[in-house]
């Protein structure tokens, strides 16, 4: 299975790139879930805390990922 195969060591995964990806599509979700509840008249309170975390983790995992492809190995 192609999954398991992202939790050996010798991958050709990029596993900061997963995690990145994954907070990017939660804070995605989140804010659609908000525009459609808004326009239903249904407000859905989403912790500022907790999408600010979604933020922090994707913009910290995309960060990663290009410093190292730009100090990496050469």
């Amino acid at each position: 299975m192609k999954f398991f195969e992202i939790f050996k060591d010798d991958n050709t995964w990029n596993e900061k790139s997963i995690v990145g990806f994954a907070a990017f599509g939660m804070m995605v979700v989140s804010l659609v879930v908000d525009i459609v509840t808004g326009t239903l008249g249904r407000e859905m309170p989403i912790n500022e805390f907790i999408f600010d975390g979604f933020l922090y983790i994707a913009l910290g995992a995309f960060g990663i990922a290009e410093v190292g492809k730009i100090w990496g190995k050469k």
